[in-house]
């Protein structure tokens, strides 16, 4: 027999007096997800101390899949499943597919769902978003790699890759303590932190990208509205023939450069 803590009402109600506004809407997934009263108490009390939704349910909604998402791995934004849209038009016949900066993996799984039979290799360089990357990418046979950017890759991937994402760290190490809680307390710095002006590991994506992209192969990386046109220039001075995308309605900018 549940317990009162565990009562649709009770839950909504702690959740509301931490300032959670969506509080309908937590609480149902919440009790949707946990298995017994002790597991609602626990999750409910880890939402209240602050932690993202995703991380105490143990899974997010990313294009339409049910991705896992461990504790102290970043969490994917829905506003980046316009990158994973526009890869898709770009390239909807790519073979290979690279996810670096991968986190939970989102981004690979979501293309290997629709990219059937593709390869698809993810790389971090944090561990735990490794581990939890090939947890996603295991049901598509995909492979997680851990180590700094292209370091972290087979080597004979060199000049295959069709698809190449990057949800690279890209606010100003100043800007930082001006993030939300959620992201700033319990989301790993170096997922967040892209140095001085925020395109320091955009930089170094881009100016490897050539190396590993198939002739027409694609790069697609995420920034902010103020970031677009510097991001923009990285990515052409590379060398790439570079385009930015943009969704008003998910306030998405994700930058394309194609190998020629």
């Amino acid at each position: 027999m549940p317990s009162p803590s565990a009562s649709p009402s009770a839950v909504v109600s702690a959740l509301r007096a931490a300032g959670c506004v969506f509080a309908e809407d937590e609480a149902e997934l919440i009790l949707a997800t946990a298995r017994t009263a002790e597991e609602v108490t626990s999750m409910v009390d880890r939402r209240v101390a602050g932690l993202p939704l995703e991380q105490v349910l143990g899974w997010a909604r990313f294009h339409g899949l049910r991705v896992v998402v461990e504790p102290g791995v970043f969490v994917p934004r829905r506003r980046t499943e316009f990158l994973i849209d526009r890869a898709l038009a770009q390239a909807p016949r790519a073979t290979v597919v690279v996810d670096l900066c991968c986190g939970s993996g989102a981004l690979g799984a979501a293309l290997a769902a629709a990219l059937h039979g593709a390869e698809v290799h993810a790389a971090d360089i944090d561990p735990a978003a490794v581990r939890c990357a090939g947890r996603n990418l295991a049901p598509y046979g995909g492979l997680a790699h851990e180590g700094d950017l292209y370091d972290a890759l087979p080597a004979a991937l060199r000049g295959r890759v069709g698809i190449l994402t990057a949800n690279v760290p890209y606010v100003p190490t100043v800007d930082l303590p001006l993030l939300p809680a959620e992201a700033r307390d319990h989301e790993p710095r170096v997922a967040l932190d892209g140095g001085a002006d925020g395109l320091d590991v955009l930089r170094r994506v881009a100016a490897g990208a050539a190396e590993w992209l198939a002739p027409g192969g694609c790069l697609l990386t995420e920034t902010s509205e103020r970031q677009a046109s510097a991001a923009v220039r990285a990515v052409t001075d590379a060398g790439l023939t570079t385009c930015l995308e943009v969704s008003e309605e998910l306030s998405a900018h994700v930058v394309i450069g194609v190998r020629p």
